[in-house]
């Protein structure tokens, strides 16, 4: 009896854990038609993690799937929310956080724009 509730409880453990640290992307390509005209579309990439370690203002390391933490900086203008939208000051964002940040690639940089705290605490 114990074996099916601990295995059970195991399971939903597991499959939470691998369902937070996930990361997607949405591609942006550029392109010239035959008639001249350029179409640009816009790369968002968002990544879902823990906060290891963050410093406002410059750069904030993100616990996912990846063995180590990521490395993210921030860019010029940067939104913090909670995860129903209200606007937050950066100093809520704490080690040990659960994010969901919003991010483009510049060369090997990760620029965050967005960050959806998702666990506030005061």
């Amino acid at each position: 009896m114990i074996k099916p509730i601990v295995s059970i409880a195991f399971a939903t453990a597991l499959m939470g854990s691998v369902a937070f640290a996930q990361t997607s992307t949405s591609s942006t390509t550029v392109a010239t038609q035959p008639n001249g005209v350029t179409e640009t579309t816009t790369t968002t990439t968002e990544s879902t993690g823990t906060v290891t370690d963050f410093t406002p203002g410059q750069s904030l390391f993100l616990k996912t799937e990846a063995e180590q933490p990521v490395r993210y900086k921030f860019g010029k203008t940067v939104t913090y929310v909670t995860s129903d939208g209200k606007v937050i000051e950066a100093s809520k964002i704490r080690k040990d956080s659960k994010v969901h940040l919003h991010y483009i690639k510049d060369g090997d940089d990760m620029l965050v724009d967005k960050v959806i705290v998702t666990d506030v605490r005061d």
